[in-house]
């Protein structure tokens, strides 16, 4: 199935097609149309383990979540922007536009409440690459790397130790049951692995 066919808004194919094109500019070296694949692919796995949550709200999120991403700061926030400002007139109720706006900014931190089952679902989905097998692992770390060239490598280095030491520092890398029963040791794995380096 191409990307384009798993736009969950019927219309708005103009909107679609801006994001696509969003996705696949050619300094995205991870956060590109791959990533949101990937994405979409693990929100389709949690939602098949059983898990219910608003589909659309976290889809449309999904796709709006790296819409702008030119590694500086706040890119969630000007794309929870971008999505404020084209859904509306999609014919969206404004609180399912403000529900996919806030679980855009969710995916900064990846911190969602225990009980933010839509937030839980799209921040798992988003850290889900953690997980990935070794070699799928380590393009993606070439990956961001490449993203963020203009940063010295030195400043690169510790910046992204950050990162992974927060990350591992969360009692749980993933929120929901699915995703830590199957994808934390593996997360957990890689990322223990990625600072030993």
């Amino acid at each position: 199935m191409e990307l384009g066919d798993r736009w969950p808004l019927g219309g708005c194919d103009a909107l679609r097609d801006e994001l696509v094109a969003a996705y696949c500019t050619p300094m995205r070296r991870y956060h590109n149309a791959r990533h949101l694949t990937e994405v979409l692919d693990r929100i389709d796995e949690i939602s098949g383990a059983g898990v219910a949550f608003d589909e659309q709200a976290v889809r449309l999120a999904a796709w709006f979540h790296d819409a702008i991403y030119d590694g500086q700061p706040w890119a969630e926030d000007r794309s929870a922007q971008w999505a404020e400002r084209a859904l509306p007139s999609s014919g969206l109720p404004a609180e399912t536009v403000a529900e996919v706006a806030r679980l855009v900014r969710l995916t900064e931190a990846h911190r969602p409440d225990d009980g933010d089952i839509a937030g839980c679902v799209l921040s798992d989905a988003d850290l889900a690459i953690l997980a990935a097998p070794e070699d799928r692992y380590a393009e993606y770390v070439v990956a961001v790397r490449r993203e963020y060239s203009h940063v010295p490598d030195r400043a690169f280095r510790e910046g992204r130790a950050e990162i992974l030491r927060d990350l591992l520092d969360k009692p749980h890398l993933f929120h929901t049951a699915y995703a830590r029963e199957h994808w934390e040791d593996a997360a957990r794995a890689n990322v223990l692995r990625e600072l030993g380096r």
